[in-house]
């Protein structure tokens, strides 16, 4: 068995899911709210040590777990991704309907077909029934949503909308400067920012285990603002030209392994003298 091509061939693979990663990162370089993702590139051997004490062998022992195939333990693998849940910039806008938070652990609400998710995109509207909604269309949640089962309804006519710093939205009287309070927008802080998992359209998977709770005092609600991703294009580049490097690199360990050692094993090991 040629050992080096197989580990020659864990690592190109290792570096084509790094730049699967890298090239979705700077795809939403200018996504509001984005956060970006890293891969932890490991080997086999770190694998299997985390892992072996419940392997489903025979026994079910530590004793029966200490076989470890030294070839394989230097087959890199990408062993654990995470995403960079960093505040990004934070960028004035001066439009009414565009929210930062500037606490990097919480998140808006919105209701999805699929059920609530978070986002930390705050570039909101209102669609023609005058409902605040995320560019997806998604309905902006109030703070007593699971109570009420109603969004935020605002009037398009209102010349006058406030939201302070915990998402409660202020209106006007017609006609004149009197404010009259009325909803809150609901602001999540998740207790584990690493169980929340990417859905797309910059939308994040609650945590179904724990209950969504509102913050009551946010703090962190910004209007007129939008959060930049968090994406160092700079940085991004490097490392994909690095990885595509190493790629070629694997290649031609690759191409040495099954070319020049098997015509090097037929021309001269595989010479018989008389």
């Amino acid at each position: 068995m040629q050992t080096g091509y197989y580990a020659a061939t864990g690592g190109m693979i290792a570096q084509f899911n790094r730049m699967d990663t890298i090239a979705a990162n700077l795809a939403n370089a200018n996504t509001a709210g984005y956060k970006h993702d890293q891969l932890i590139t490991g080997d086999f051997a770190k694998i299997y040590k985390e892992a072996r004490d419940t392997l489903p062998i025979e026994n079910n022992t530590t004793e029966a777990a200490l076989y470890l195939n030294r070839s394989l333990a230097r087959v890199p693998q990408i062993t654990d991704s995470y995403t960079d849940f960093s505040q990004g910039t934070l960028q004035k806008t001066d439009n009414t309907l565009d929210l930062a938070l500037s606490r990097n652990d919480q998140f808006f609400a919105v209701k999805t077909p699929q059920g609530v998710r978070l986002t930390r995109d705050g570039l909101f509207t209102l669609n023609d029934e005058g409902k605040l909604v995320n560019k997806q269309g998604y309905e902006v949640l109030s703070s007593d949503y699971f109570q009420s089962k109603t969004t935020i309804t605002l009037n398009p006519q209102d010349s006058i909308i406030t939201i302070d710093k915990n998402g409660l939205i202020s209106t006007n009287v017609p006609g004149s400067t009197q404010m009259i309070a009325g909803k809150k927008i609901m602001v999540v802080e998740p207790q584990n920012l690493r169980l929340l998992k990417k859905e797309g359209d910059n939308l994040y998977i609650p945590d179904p285990s724990v209950e969504i709770t509102p913050i009551d005092q946010s703090g962190g609600v910004l209007q007129g603002y939008t959060e930049k991703s968090n994406v160092n294009a700079v940085s991004e580049m490097i490392g994909l030209v690095e990885a595509n490097r190493l790629v070629g690199m694997y290649q031609k360990a690759m191409d040495a392994q099954m070319n020049d050692m098997n015509r090097d094993a037929i021309e001269k090991i595989a010479v018989t003298r008389r």
